[in-house]
């Protein structure tokens, strides 16, 4: 099974929150309601800096994908 890169989630538990988990390396959850990121492995010995880019980067285009999401919804 070929999976998304991204993929939208919410909880009825965090009636405010929304939730874009990302499935490839790293795979993490980020919290659009602020931004809060929480990794789903152990990143230890992982170059740091470059790790860093790379979030930024993801964070940015998992903001992009829930745009273009919403976007589609409203449609």
């Amino acid at each position: 099974m070929q999976l998304p890169k991204f993929v939208l989630a919410d909880n009825s538990d965090f009636p405010d929150d929304i939730f874009v988990i990302h499935l490839d390396f790293p795979r993490f959850i980020i919290n659009l309601k602020d931004d809060e990121v929480e990794f789903l492995e152990d990143l230890e010995g992982e170059d740091e800096t470059e790790l860093e880019a790379e979030m930024e980067h993801l964070i940015t285009i998992a903001g992009e994908f829930y745009d273009k999401e919403i976007k589609l919804y409203e449609e």
